[in-house]
Order: structure tokens, then sequence, then C-alpha cells
């Protein structure tokens, strides 16, 4: 059993090439050390890690106190085995290795932070290649054999309409039973859209250049798509421990986005394709990136599609979009994000053929009242002429739109109460490599 009460944890960081390793940090958290430590080749990544966790000691509401401790080198992930060994026994058995940055290398992060006996908490995805999957399944298997946590931030659980699209599909008198679907016409359904160049106060977002590296980023059927598929799981089989016979791959498939030269400049800066993307450009000088995958999926019988779609640029005002299906024998759950939305999610319930609607109507009214004492203000308001056959939107009072960078720290906050708790469900250990195998297999069905 963990003990964080003895000794505060402390972070440790290798490699943060992603900003999401920082926003783990961009709050304090109760018996957590402001001793931090990163461990990281040197260059722009680095020092753009520690300026966003300066910004966060730095702003005037809600202040952090983060004391970064660098090593900064080639060798860093030598000098992290190295210093874990000289620590020895003398280490807090609490302590956390976070992972964000190129995906082809976390498995040897994980794996050698799984051997030194820390517990781990990665950006997605852990694995983009079948092989990756099977170094997962070698590191999550140290990670229980030394008592250490060993999980990946599933921010997209903590997003208010996912959750209530999950506690809805729950109540048998408004969703009804669960549909099964087939593979042309699945019964859930999950896709998002997003671009690789956004404007943060009118200048374009800066993308590393291996963003555009499906060797090191990962194809999209193995990158987004993990929060995709977690949500699959999460919403069809709260608290059921899943296997991998569970899952039966059933269709896949990629395609590429193009990316010009002058486009590729305005995302990262540089004029030059560097030489491993120099196999993806065509004779037009045009990128080929594999930024775009789909697939279908049973699991325990139920018919899933998971997709997701890169652009370069979205249109003028608009923005990433998110889709979300759940088809229940009484009414569909239906979670859009698009421009009629304001790209902000929002849940309609749809009645299915046959249902009944005042029923339903009652029935929803008073599921809400009892989510309500979770999340007050919770109401359903019609939709009629807002989405074309929506009976129900669920109107979400905004304190609940706290923002996808918000929800970092509360991944970190469960993953801190696991480890109170001194240890994590051995649910969550087993589904997240279920997870990992059904992209493990979209990945190879799409070869």
């Amino acid at each position: 059993m963990l003990n964080i009460m003895m000794a505060a944890v402390q972070f440790f960081t290798i490699d943060p090439g992603h900003f999401h390793a920082a926003l783990v940090q961009n709050r304090t958290y109760d018996g957590v050390s402001s001793e931090a430590v990163v461990y990281a080749p040197e260059g722009s990544e680095l020092k753009s890690h520690l300026a966003l966790i300066d910004q966060f000691n730095s702003r005037k509401d809600s202040p952090t106190a983060w004391k970064e401790t660098v090593y900064a080198g080639a060798d860093f992930l030598e000098r992290f085995v190295a210093d874990a060994e000289k620590r020895g026994a003398a280490r807090n058995a609490s302590d956390v290795v976070v992972l964000a940055g190129r995906n082809n290398v976390k498995p040897d992060y994980y794996l050698a932070a799984a051997e030194a006996g820390f517990n781990v908490l990665s950006d997605k995805p852990m694995a983009i290649t079948a092989e990756d999957y099977m170094r997962l399944c070698e590191a999550a298997a140290v990670a229980k054999s030394k008592g250490r946590l060993f999980a990946d931030i599933m921010t997209e659980r903590h997003e208010i309409t996912t959750i209530l699209q999950r506690a809805l599909s729950l109540r048998g008198d408004v969703y009804g039973a669960q549909e099964k679907g087939t593979v042309d016409d699945p019964a859930v359904t999950k896709i998002s859209v997003h671009h690789f160049c956004k404007l943060v106060n009118g200048k374009p977002l800066r993308r590393p250049v291996w963003y555009y590296d499906t060797k090191q980023q990962g194809e999209a059927i193995v990158d987004v798509t993990t929060h995709l598929t977690d949500l699959v799981q999460w919403e069809l089989f709260p608290g059921v421990t899943l296997k991998r016979s569970d899952v039966k791959m059933l269709a896949a498939r990629t395609w590429t986005t193009p990316i010009t030269a002058a486009d590729y400049e305005k995302s990262t800066g540089l004029k030059d394709w560097p030489a491993y993307l120099k196999g993806s450009v065509d004779k037009d000088n045009v990128l080929q990136c594999k930024a775009n995958g789909e697939f279908t999926y049973a699991l325990k019988g139920v018919h899933a599609k998971v997709a997701v779609e890169w652009h370069f640029m979205p249109p003028a005002g608009g923005g990433d979009t998110h889709y979300s299906l759940m088809r229940g024998s009484n009414a569909e759950l239906v979670i859009r994000q698009g421009s009629r939305q304001g790209f902000k999610p929002v849940l309609y319930v749809k009645l299915r053929p046959g249902a009944d609607r005042a029923k339903t109507g009652v029935a929803l009214d008073k599921a809400l009242a009892e989510i309500g004492r979770t999340y007050p203000g919770v109401k359903a308001v019609s939709a009629a002429g807002e989405e074309d056959g929506a009976e129900w939107k669920i109107d979400v009072p905004k304190v609940y739109d706290i923002g996808h960078e918000a929800h970092f720290s509360q991944v970190m906050k469960q993953f801190l109460e696991w480890l109170k708790q001194g240890s994590m469900p051995e649910m969550e250990r087993r589904n997240l490599l279920v997870k990992y195998h059904t992209l493990a297999e979209a990945w190879k069905m799409s070869r």
C-alpha cells in the first residue's frame, strides 16, 4: 500500500515535447511537493514547457509556486535512470512521472519509469503501433508487480456533456435498452474534426515539426481516437472489466490531409521540409499527412464507429467539431459541436419511433433532477427548430464549461486520489490495455 501522507508526492517530467505536460501543473495539489524535476533534451520544447510553468506561477488569479529542477542534455533518460538508482529505497514510492510529447519514444520513457518504480501518468496515445502495444503491456505488468499506478490522461471523461450523456444512457425510462446496431449502422458513433492551424490572439499556433510526422506523432487512427475509444468503453460499460476478446474489429481505413509548403511554414515557422518528412512529400511539393482515420468494431456485441479528421485550418469563425451518438431503444443521445452550437458541445435527446413523448419527458425531468444533486441547474428545454428531430436540448449552466485545459488538473486530482487509496481500480488498468488493443487492431487492419 502507498501512503503519500508520509512524504509529499513529487512530479518528474520526461521530455515534455507537448504543452499537455505542463497542464497537469496548472494548479497546486494537497500532498504534492512544489519541487518538480524535469529531464529533457535542450531546445525550444523544454523552453516552452518551463515558460508555461512560469506563466502559471506568475498569474494574478490562483498562482502556483512550482520550483523546477532541470537536467538538460542528450543523455536525459540515462540521467533519469541513474538518479533513480542513486536514490534507491530512499525515493518516495508515490512519486509520479508525467509524459507528453513525441509518441514514438513514449514506450522507452514509461518502461524506464515503471522499472525504476515510479507511478506513470501519460498523455495519449501510449502506443502508436502494434509493437508499441506489446511494450505497453510489458510496462503495465512491471508497474503492477511493483504496486505502482499506470494510467493515461483521459480528459474527455470530465467534459460535462459527455458526463450527462453517460448518466442518461443508464436511465432505462429515458434511453431504453442499448441498441446493438450493425457494421453499416453503428449504435454508437464518435467523430471529431481538428485543425493543424489555429489562430491564438490573431497568430497561428506553432506546431512542432514532428507533429506532421506520423511515425513520431502517430497516425490519426491511433491518436485522438484514444479519447473516443475510451469514451465508448466508459459510457457503454461503466464499472465493467473488459477483455481483449470483447473486441471484434470490423473495418478500418486511413487517408491523408494535404499540407502545402506555405501552410507548413505558417504552422511551424520553417520553410524547408526535414529529411524525415520528404518521403511523404509528393511531386507538387505537398505533404500528404496520414492524419485521418476511422474504424468500426463491436464491443461486447455493440457496434461502434470512431473517426478523426484533421484539416489544415477551419473556415472563418469556425473551430473544431465533435459528434457523439448513443442509440437506445427509446431515445438517441446526441452531442453536437458545430456552427449551430457555436462550436460548443450540446447534448440533445431525440425520440426513437414509437416512443411516448409525454412519458419520456417526465422521466427525463426526473433523471435531471437527480443528476442536479451533483450538477445543479442542468435542465431539459425544447430543441424545436434548433436541431432536426431532437425533442430536447440539455441546458447546462456556464459554470460547468471550464475548458479543456482545466480537465488536466481534474485527471491529476483523480490520480492522486488513487495514490491516497494505495491503488487504482483493477478495472481501469485492464480496460486501458483493452483500449490500446482496440487501437492496435484498427492500426493493423488499416494497413
